[in-house]
C-alpha cells in the first residue's frame, strides 16, 4: 500500500483525535446558579483527559437570548454571561492546551438572533445597506382574515412555516429554524465578510484549534426561493432542503472560508472544520484534501433510520442490514481518496444510542452500550464522543410533555394538538416519538455522583436549568463509574487506548467489506491497512449467536471483547458480545 493508493491514510491529528462534545448549559455548574458554565468545563478537563480523549468541542457559548439553546447568537465576539466571561473562556482555552488537548468551538453561521445589531439594522427600514444581509419578501397575499400569506411554501425545521413576519416593515424575514433565528444572506459579499471576521477570525485570534461548523450544507439558497415541490401531501409547507440544502454556490462559499482560515492562522497550527451537512451525495467534495473545503462532515443516514423523512418523531420501522448499509454509508465514501469521515453516534440533537440502537433493559443496558462502543471505535474515520455517552447513559423514562424543553418538541406539539386535538392517535404517536427520539435525552444535566437532588451537576438547594435523567441514582454516574472496572466508562478507557494502539487499522483501516450483510443479528466485516486485517463480530441481539472467521483465513488473534471473562477462542457470542480481531 502507498499513500498514493490510499491517500486517506496521511496522518492528521484531526484524522486520528477523539473529540468529545460538550453542551455548556449541562456540562457542569461552577456557581450554583443551576447553569452549566465554562468554569465548571475547565474544573473537569482532568476527567477528560484520564478518559482518553484528545480534543473538546464545546456547544456555542456566546451571547444569545436562548430561543434556541445558544445557536440562536445576538453577538459572536461575546460570552453569554450566564456562561461566564470572555476571560473565562480564555482560560479554558489555555487550560485545555496545557493538557496537551484541541479546543473546538461550534460556527453558527447560517443564522443569528434577531436580537443581533445586524438584524436590527436590517429591519429598521426597507432601505437600509443591511436589508440584504437577510431574506426579506412581500407577503404572498392576505387570507380571508387579512393575515398575510408567508413568501413560499417551505418549512421550518422546527415546524409550521419557515417565514416570520415583521410588523415594523410588514414583510416576512425567512428564518429556517426558530421563529427568532433569521437566515444570514450569504450571496451578499459584505455579509459573508463581516461573517468571517467576527464568528471566525476572532476565535482563531483567541487560539482555537477548530470548528464544527453548523447546518454546513444551508448557505446556498435556491435562487429567487421558488415554492417547494410537494413531497408531503399532509402538509401546508414542505421540507425546505429543496430550496435551501447543497445549493449551487456551496462549495464556492467553503472553499472562501477555508482561504480566509488559512490566512489568518500565522502560528502554523493546523486549523481543523468539521461540517454539518446531514443529507446529500457531496460528501467526497466538501471532504477532499486537494479542494480545501472541510476536514470532515457529519452525514445523518445512520442516525435517521427510524425516523420519518417528512417528520423526525414519526417512527418508522428498520432493520439491522438497515443500520448496517447506512453506517458504512458515512465512512466508505473516502476509500481511496483524499476525502475523511467521522464516527459518532450521539451528539446534542439526538437521543442517546443505547436506547435506540442497543438495549437499555438493566439486564443488557451495560453489555450493549459497550458493544457500541467498540463499533465505534473500529470504524474509519475521526471519532466524536458525547457528554455522557462514555457512561452508557440512556434516554429519559415516562415524561409527559411539560417536561420537554426543547423548542422543537414544543412547537410541533402545540400544532399537533391544534390541528389534531389534546386526545387524538397523532398526539399519542408524537409522544411516542419524542420518548424515543427527542434531542432532550442527550441534554439533561450531567451526572456526577448518585447524590441527590442534583448529581454533583449543581449544589443541592438549586434548581438546575433542566431535569436530570433519573438514572443517576442506578449507577449511571460518573463517581461510581470511574471507580468501577466493569462499568462503561472503564470500557470507553480501553476502547480509546485500544484505538489509539492499533490505529494504523482501526483509525485508518480500508477496503472495509461487511460479512453476511444479510444478518439481522450479527454486524460483522473486515477493513485491511497494508498486511493487516480487523474482523468485527458484534452481536446486536438479545440472543446467543455463531459466528465464523471470515473466508480463507488461517488464524486470528483476539484484540478487545466486552465479556471480560471470555479470550476469544469460541465461535459462539452471547447477547450484545461483541469481539475484534487480527485475522491472516
Amino acid at each position: 500500500m502507498t499513500i498514493t493508493e490510499h491517500p486517506e491514510t496521511q496522518p492528521r491529528w484531526w484524522k486520528e483525535a477523539t473529540i468529545y462534545q460538550i453542551y455548556p448549559a449541562s456540562f457542569k455548574d461552577s456557581n450554583d446558579d443551576g447553569w452549566g458554565d465554562l468554569k465548571g468545563i475547565t474544573s473537569k478537563l482532568e476527567y477528560l483527559k484520564n478518559l482518553g480523549v484528545d480534543a473538546i468541542w464545546v456547544c456555542p457559548f456566546y451571547d444569545s437570548p436562548q430561543q434556541d439553546m445558544g445557536y440562536d447568537i445576538s453577538n459572536y465576539e461575546k460570552v453569554w454571561p450566564t456562561y461566564g466571561t470572555n476571560e473565562d473562556c480564555f482560560e479554558l482555552i489555555k487550560k485545555t492546551h496545557e493538557l496537551g488537548m484541541k479546543f473546538i468551538t461550534d460556527l453558527v453561521i447560517n443564522h443569528c438572533s434577531t436580537e443581533h445589531e445586524w438584524f436590527k439594522e436590517s429591519r429598521s427600514s426597507k432601505n437600509n445597506p443591511k436589508r440584504d444581509w437577510f431574506f426579506w419578501r412581500p407577503p404572498r397575499g392576505y387570507d380571508s382574515e387579512g393575515r398575510p400569506i408567508p413568501p413560499n411554501n417551505w418549512r421550518s425545521f422546527f415546524g409550521g412555516s419557515a417565514w416570520s413576519f415583521d410588523e415594523e416593515t410588514q414583510e416576512f424575514f425567512l428564518r429556517l429554524f426558530a421563529s427568532r433565528q433569521p437566515d444570514l444572506n450569504w450571496d451578499n459579499d459584505d455579509c459573508r465578510k463581516a461573517i468571517y471576521e467576527t464568528a471566525v477570525g476572532y476565535w482563531l485570534d483567541q487560539g482555537v484549534d477548530g470548528f464544527r461548523i453548523d447546518t454546513a450544507g444551508l448557505y446556498s439558497k435556491r435562487p429567487g426561493l421558488p415554492d417547494s415541490p410537494v413531497f408531503d401531501i399532509q402538509n401546508e409547507f414542505q421540507h425546505p432542503n429543496w430550496g435551501s440544502h447543497n445549493g449551487a454556490r456551496i462549495h464556492e462559499f467553503h472553499q472562501e472560508l477555508r482561504r480566509f482560515i488559512d490566512q489568518r492562522v500565522k502560528d502554523g497550527r493546523e486549523i481543523m472544520t468539521v461540517g454539518e451537512v446531514a443529507h446529500g451525495n457531496d460528501n467526497p467534495l466538501y471532504t477532499s484534501a486537494a479542494r480545501r473545503e472541510m476536514s470532515e462532515v457529519f452525514s445523518f443516514k445512520h442516525v435517521d433510520i427510524g425516523s420519518s423523512p417528512h417528520f423526525r418523531y414519526e417512527q418508522v420501522p428498520f432493520t439491522l442490514k438497515d443500520f448496517k448499509k447506512a453506517i458504512a454509508e458515512s465512512f466508505e465514501f473516502v476509500n481511496g481518496t483524499d476525502s475523511w469521515a467521522t464516527i459518532y453516534l450521539e451528539n446534542h440533537d439526538q437521543p442517546r444510542s443505547v436506547s435506540r440502537f442497543g438495549s437499555d433493559s438493566p439486564k443488557y443496558r451495560n453489555k450493549s452500550a459497550k458493544l457500541l462502543a467498540m463499533m465505534e471505535g473500529s470504524l474509519t474515520g475521526t471519532l466524536y464522543v458525547y457528554q455522557g455517552q462514555e457512561l452508557g447513559q440512556i434516554n429519559l423514562k415516562g415524561w409527559p410533555i411539560e417536561k420537554y424543553e426543547d423548542v422543537d418538541v414544543r412547537n410541533n406539539y402545540e400544532i399537533i394538538v391544534k390541528k389534531y386535538g389534546k386526545d387524538s392517535p397523532q398526539v399519542k404517536s408524537f409522544m411516542r416519538g419524542i420518548s424515543l427520539l427527542s434531542r432532550d435525552h442527550a441534554r439533561t444535566p450531567m451526572p456526577w455522583t448518585s447524590e441527590g437532588p442534583n448529581a454533583g451537576f449543581c449544589g443541592p438547594k438549586v434548581q438546575p436549568w433542566f431535569f436530570l435523567n433519573e438514572s443517576y441514582k442506578q449507577g449511571i454516574n460518573v463517581a461510581d463509574e470511574e471507580s468501577n472496572v466493569d462499568s462503561v466508562f472503564s470500557f470507553w478507557r480501553k476502547v480509546l487506548e485500544t484505538r489509539k494502539k492499533y490505529k494504523n487499522v482501526m483509525i485508518y483501516g480500508y477496503d472495509f467489506e461487511f460479512i453476511d450483510l444479510n444478518n439481522e443479528k450479527l454486524f460483522s466485516f473486515t477493513k485491511n491497512f497494508e498486511d493487516k486485517k480487523l474482523f468485527a463480530a458484534l452481536n446486536f441481539s438479545d440472543e446467543e449467536i455463531q459466528f465464523s472467521l471470515p473466508e480463507g483465513s488461517s488464524s486470528c488473534a483476539f484484540i478487545l471483547g466486552n465479556y471480560d471473562d471470555r479470550d476469544g477462542s469460541s465461535r459462539v457470542l452471547q447477547p450484545w458480545e461483541g469481539r475484534l480481531y487480527y485475522v491472516d
